[in-house]
């Protein structure tokens, strides 16, 4: 599955996959005092991602009118994601700030009370999710507030028995999400998905008594078929009931790692609906480190853009390829 130069189109099963959650604008305040504002969000990189990979997601989320929300709008147009599911409103786009300490790691304090993310309701993403979809992906922000949180937990509990459900906590916002609910929201969420996608920041948010290889196997005993567990700079840690495997990542040019992390389960994703495979696969650990080794793969080339920005890329046959 290794990505080569070439070009052609994508295959997959036929059915959609959702992702339901954020788009927001994130000000990376830079180091003489000014910011630079990024479209992104965890569910927003996530959809993008699928839609270059020429899978053509339908993105679930609510999008204000102002200028923000409709640059959101065109950014995920023009990634080749299906618009059906957005909800618009004239409440003002959802934002972060975002600070990078000395090694260029990122940090976050997202704003979302009052904003165009958190108010979907369920009925409005009920409507929004695609009939039979091979996959829905959800990403953690999307806890953060009321009543966004009951929705997207309603459509990963409400979910078909086909339809493969990938939870991403992406839990380094922590200062917007009350502690102890956000928590138990997504401890349910995690419960009931059959791939989690986390980061080992994410983990030890979650339970900071232990490693967060302690975290990513307690996990696995409590649901899930797959843990995959990132380390930015090693590359992923696959564990399934039936085994585990590193997956190392590749060298890159590292410009900003902002959005890779959601980058990879997206394309871990993609490369396995892609692939034909579905829910009931999940037991081949074979085929879930080829979609881990692809995943890297895309994640580095998005550490070498500044800003969330996944690279275009199509399958040819059994080949994957990037631009």
């Amino acid at each position: 599955m290794s990505p080569h130069p070439c070009a052609g189109v994508t295959s997959s099963n036929g059915r959609p996959i959702a992702v339901a959650g954020e788009a927001i604008v994130a000000f990376v305040l830079e180091p003489g005092g000014g910011t630079t504002p990024h479209l992104g969000g965890g569910s927003f990189t996530a959809a993008r991602t699928l839609g270059r990979l020429g899978l053509r997601p339908v993105f679930i989320g609510r999008l204000s009118t102002d200028r923000y929300g409709r640059a959101l709008r065109r950014a995920l147009d023009e990634s080749g994601v299906d618009l059906i599911g957005i909800v618009s409103t004239d409440e003002p786009t959802t934002f972060a700030r975002v600070e990078r300490d000395g090694n260029g790691t990122p940090s976050y304090r997202f704003y979302v009370e009052g904003t165009s993310t958190a108010g979907l309701l369920p009925d409005e993403a009920r409507l929004a999710m695609p009939h039979d979809a091979a996959a829905l992906h959800i990403d953690g922000l999307g806890l953060a507030a009321e009543p966004q949180a009951t929705a997207l937990v309603s459509l990963v509990r409400e979910a078909g028995f086909r339809t493969l459900v990938l939870v991403d906590p992406n839990c380094h916002a922590q200062e917007v999400r009350g502690g102890t609910a956000f928590r138990e929201r997504l401890r349910d969420a995690l419960s009931l998905a059959d791939v989690v996608k986390a980061s080992e920041r994410d983990l030890a948010y979650l339970d900071p008594d232990r490693t967060p290889y302690q975290t990513a196997r307690a996990l696995l005993a409590r649901g899930p078929a797959v843990v995959l567990l990132t380390n930015e700079s090693l590359g992923a840690t696959v564990l399934a009931a039936r085994g585990e495997a590193l997956v190392e990542a590749p060298h890159s040019q590292v410009v900003d790692t902002i959005g890779a992390d959601h980058a990879f389960g997206a394309a871990w994703l993609g490369a396995w609906v892609a692939e034909g495979l579905e829910r009931g696969d999940l037991g081949d650990l074979e085929e879930v480190v080829r979609a881990a080794e692809f995943a890297v793969q895309v994640a580095a080339r998005t550490c070498e853009r500044a800003g969330p920005e996944p690279p275009r890329g199509a399958k040819v046959d059994s080949e994957w390829c990037l631009e």
